[in-house]
Parts: structure tokens; sequence; C-alpha cells
């Protein structure tokens, strides 16, 4: 479905009009300018966050911390053979199946031992 732009000059008609609430979902997009008019006029958007168009979203910041009393639970171990595995699958299944295997262990290798995953 295509999604649909609100400018400032859409709120301003819509509260001309007497619309009071837009349902702002995936598909609909407001400029800027139009969350700050709404505001002004009243318009009330209903959205599951309060924030400006502009503002990126963060839902790790969200998220609770763990304090420091509550156990840190760490990734389970697992071998290497089973890491490089996982790590071909998810690149096949991305990618596809035409993948020469020999370029794919490779590169897996190389960036396993970049980032010192011996």
């Amino acid at each position: 479905m295509a999604k649909k732009f609100y400018t400032e000059r859409d709120i301003e008609d819509m509260a001309a009009r007497g619309e009071h609430t837009l349902t702002v979902d995936e598909d609909v997009v407001l400029t800027e300018l139009a969350f700050e008019k709404a505001e002004k006029l009243g318009v009330k958007l209903a959205q599951p966050h309060q924030t400006p168009p502009s503002a990126p979203v963060r839902p790790y910041l969200a998220e609770e911390q763990p304090t420091s009393d509550q156990a840190v639970s760490e990734p389970p171990a697992t071998s290497d053979q089973d890491l490089r595995q996982r790590i071909r699958t998810a690149v096949k299944t991305k990618l596809g199946e035409p993948i020469d295997d020999a370029l794919l262990d490779n590169i897996i290798t190389r960036v396993l031992n970049n980032i010192e995953v011996k």
C-alpha cells in the first residue's frame, strides 16, 4: 500500500473541516511542520509514540536495563564449526544458493579472524 504524506497545509485543512484526530500508522508520514501544526491546532495524532517525525526511534533506550542484582546471562557457548555453519546458513538464506562455498568459507574465516574468533 502506498504511503500517505501529510503536510502543514493538510493539517490546517483537516482542522478547518472540524477533523481533530489523525491516525498515524506505518502507512502515514507526517512532515516536521505538520507535526508541529497538529500540536498548535489541537489535532490529536493517534500513534504509538508522541515523537516528532524527525526523531530517531531508539527502542533499546526504552527497554528495561538489568540492574546490578540481576544476573546478566551470557550467550550460549558455541563451537567454532557451529558458528561457521550458522553464518553460512544465514548468508545462503539471505542471498540464495548460487554462492561459491570456498569463497564464502574464506570470507567467514577472514571476518572471524579479524574479530579474534579463532
